[in-house]
């Protein structure tokens, strides 16, 4: 599966097609090629500004989204790289606090396929080189990098010294590559997942958690220890809750107590607890109460829970009725999904890659699915109406299908595939930015 992009800038364009070219032999795995890669590049991954580097299953987006709030708002340069895209491949690298310039994009992205067109590198693997490259040549205070897919072996994972390492929420997901049969790895698949998300961990930086099942937690812990890595486990070491008036946290060194996300969801405050533990547990840099809770507030990561703003798309027929956008195509995501709309009905349209499975939004959301309609996910291959049950129905797009409801003021969800919520905020004209 490759992560397709189009730009409506020729300069970038050329190069995205030079990308999307690219493939990588089935079963390769190593840091060998993007370490060849960068050391073509002058090696910058070692000249970056101290580093946040966030794994997980779900919500390492959203955490390096609060991340990057909250240090702004203490008034910090930041450098973000994320994946994947949603609309613009631009979205993928952010330079101190602005997404990179088509013109800049075109001429790094030509400059990195150039020096490693021998080396039959990833999609991936120069997205990151090329972020890296950038972020090693402006001035910035911290870098804030997502991990892309597991973490031992995912690309981000040449940062040799990282500020601090992050492990948000963990569930099972890109079974093919993080669950692949290996001598030596871990044999019960969360125990696996973790396994592979704390590879990350590195000599000295502390390793900052969520609490886990023992089969998980055992293995993080084994990472940290056999690293020499301080380990922060929520639960263990910092604690965190919420009330009517807000987040609660607490280390060692204190208490703290900052407002509710604006992210909607039960669930972001979890991640916005897991952004303060992970800079309250590194020394690099310091930042106050009042712009952790500034950073919680003004938070934005679009296409988890998002409510639809008025747009293109909601003027071809979708009356005033909320709609809201997810990407969440795993179980982890559905229990989130489930336990979100639990109180209400509404329409779901959900496409989904062909590699995921329906059930993981089709159970949690079984009570609250008035309708059912399947669209297809451009230029992936996906599920078919069949895969969803007896009742789902089939709707050439989004718009298709937001035209068929009844008029019945129910709220309509969006989901499946993060590719088709990018295809939704094109066509609602509502970029991220």
């Amino acid at each position: 599966m490759k992560d397709f992009a189009t730009s409506s800038n020729p300069a970038v364009q050329a190069q995205l097609d030079r990308l999307a070219a690219l493939s990588v032999p089935d079963g390769r795995l190593g840091l060998g090629t993007i370490g060849a890669l960068l050391e073509r590049l002058g090696d910058p991954h070692k000249r970056l500004p101290p580093v946040l580097h966030v794994a997980g299953t779900n919500g390492k987006g959203s955490t390096c989204a609060f991340l990057r709030a909250m240090l702004e708002a203490g008034g910090q340069r930041v450098h973000m790289t994320t994946s994947p895209h949603l609309v613009r491949y631009n979205e993928r690298i952010r330079v101190a606090g602005k997404l990179i310039a088509d013109d800049r994009l075109a001429a790094l992205l030509e400059e990195v396929l150039d020096a490693g067109h021998d080396l039959a590198p990833s999609f991936f693997e120069v997205t990151i080189a090329a972020a890296f490259a950038e972020f090693a040549r402006v001035p910035a205070d911290v870098c804030v990098v997502e991990v892309g897919l597991g973490g031992r072996f995912d690309a981000t994972n040449v940062i040799e010294n990282p500020a601090a390492c992050a492990i948000a929420a963990l569930g099972i997901d890109h079974e093919r590559f993080l669950l692949a049969p290996e001598e030596g790895v871990p044999q019960i698949p969360l125990a696996r997942i973790a396994f592979e998300k704390a590879g990350i961990v590195k000599p000295g930086a502390s390793l900052v958690t969520l609490s886990y099942p023992p089969e998980a937690q055992a293995e993080i812990e084994r990472a940290a220890l056999s690293a020499g890595a301080p380990l922060a486990m929520r639960g263990r070491d910092w604690h965190s809750s919420t009330t009517g008036i807000g987040l609660h946290y607490a280390d060692r060194d204190g208490e703290l107590v900052l407002p509710l996300p604006t992210l909607p969801g039960a669930h972001q405050a979890e991640n916005a607890a897991l952004a303060v533990a992970t800079l309250r547990h590194q020394d690099f840099i310091s930042l106050s109460r009042e712009a952790m809770a500034e950073g919680i507030r003004s938070a934005v990561w679009p296409a988890r829970l998002q409510r639809l703003a008025p747009g293109s798309l909601r003027a071809k027929g979708a009356g005033d009725r909320a709609i809201w956008l997810d990407g969440g195509h795993n179980p982890s995501a559905g229990d989130v999904l489930g336990r979100h709309f639990a109180a209400e009905r509404l329409h779901l349209i959900v496409g989904m890659l062909e590699a995921k499975d329906p059930r993981a939004l089709t159970v949690p959301l079984a009570g609250s699915i008035a309708s059912l309609t399947v669209v297809p996910v451009p230029a992936h291959d996906c599920h078919p109406p069949s895969a969803f049950g007896p009742h789902a129905v089939s709707a050439t797009d989004v718009p298709a299908a937001l035209a068929a409801l009844p008029d019945d003021g129910l709220p309509v969800l969006v989901s499946g595939s993060l590719y088709l919520a990018g295809e939704v905020l094109r066509l609602n004209g509502t970029l991220p930015d």
